[in-house]
C-alpha cells in the first residue's frame, strides 16, 4: 500500500473503503472486516451514513483478526450539517467515537460546505479547536469548491489536509486540482467508479484490455496516477480485494491522457455551490 503525505508530516493510505450508502448491519460490518483482514489500511464513513456502529464492529473484529493494532489503521468519519456551528462540533465528534468503539479518529472531515459562510467559518473553527487539542490526528474538508476554499483559507487559521469531492473520468474537476496541489492540499475522489456507471465506458474497457486488469482497477489506478486518494465502495469479498490489488501495473501517459479526455463535467452527486443538506 502507497501512502500520501499531508502537509502537516501525517500520511494516509491512498486506497481505502468507502461505505456509503451501505446499511448498518452485518454486510456493512463484514464488509469492513474483510477489507482489514485482507490488506485495507483506511476505512471512511459519516455520521449520516448511519452506520458508524456496524464499521465500528468491523474494525474491531478485523484488527483481531488481521492481528494488528488499532494506530495501523486511518479511519475517516464526517460532520453532517445538524452538528454545524458553534458548540456542536465536539459533541458530535464524541458521538461518531462513541458508535465506532474509538478514541480517536486519523482524519475528520467537514462534509459539505453548505451554502452559509458564515456557519462554515464557525464550523471549521470548532475543528480546529478538536485539532489544536490533540483530540483528533487531521482535519479536512469535503466537497468544497474554490471560492469555498479561498474563504476558509482567508478566515481561519489550521489549513485543511485534504478535500474529499467527486472525481472520476467524467468529473476531473482539474482546475479544483491544480488549486488544491498548488496549496499543498490532497485530493481525494468519492465514487470515483460512479457507482459503476464508468466499468461500461469504451475506453476504460479498452484500457482493462490492453493491461490486463478489470474496468475497475483501471479506474482506481488511474485515480492513484493523479495523485488522489481514492475509496472505492464495495460489499462483495471478491471486488474489495480486486479494488486494492493496483499497485503491481501503472498506466501509461497516454492511457492516463485517454482517460482524462473522458471528461464531461457530469455529476452524480448534488452541487456543492448549493447544497445545503435539505433534499
Amino acid at each position: 500500500m502507497k501512502n500520501v503525505e499531508f502537509h502537516n508530516g501525517n500520511t494516509m493510505p491512498q486506497v481505502g473503503l468507502g461505505v456509503f450508502r451501505v446499511e448498518d448491519g452485518e454486510e456493512c460490518k463484514n464488509a469492513v472486516k474483510h477489507a482489514i483482514v485482507n490488506g485495507y489500511r483506511s476505512i471512511d464513513t459519516a455520521m449520516i451514513y448511519k452506520n458508524e456502529k456496524s464499521v465500528g464492529e468491523g474494525i474491531k473484529e478485523g484488527i483481531k483478526e488481521a492481528g494488528i493494532d488499532r494506530s495501523d489503521l486511518f479511519v475517516t468519519s464526517k460532520l453532517w450539517f445538524d452538528d454545524y456551528g458553534q458548540g456542536n462540533v465536539e459533541k458530535a465528534y464524541d458521538t461518531s467515537l462513541e458508535n465506532l468503539q474509538l478514541d480517536y479518529l486519523d482524519l475528520y472531515l467537514v462534509h459539505w460546505p453548505g451554502t452559509d459562510e458564515e456557519l462554515m467559518i464557525q464550523t471549521w473553527q470548532e475543528m480546529e479547536h478538536l485539532y489544536n487539542n490533540d483530540r483528533v490526528e487531521n482535519i479536512g474538508v469535503s466537497n468544497f469548491m474554490i471560492p469555498h476554499l479561498e474563504r476558509l483559507l482567508q478566515r481561519t487559521d489550521v489549513k485543511p489536509v485534504i478535500n474529499q469531492v467527486e472525481y472520476h473520468p467524467y468529473l476531473v474537476q482539474n482546475d479544483l486540482k491544480l488549486f488544491l496541489e498548488s496549496r499543498k492540499i490532497i485530493m481525494e475522489s468519492w465514487s470515483p467508479l460512479m457507482n459503476a456507471k464508468i466499468l461500461t465506458d469504451e475506453t476504460i474497457n479498452e484500457i482493462a484490455e490492453e493491461t490486463g486488469k478489470s474496468p475497475a482497477q483501471v479506474v482506481i489506478r488511474w485515480n492513484i496516477e493523479n495523485g488522489l486518494v481514492t475509496i472505492p465502495k464495495s460489499v462483495t469479498p471478491e471486488r474489495i480485494e480486486e479494488n486494492i490489488d493496483v499497485f503491481d501495473f501503472s498506466l501509461s501517459d497516454a492511457q492516463i491522457n485517454r482517460i482524462d479526455q473522458l471528461n464531461k463535467d457530469t455529476r452524480i452527486g448534488s452541487d456543492p455551490a448549493t447544497f445545503n443538506g435539505k433534499k
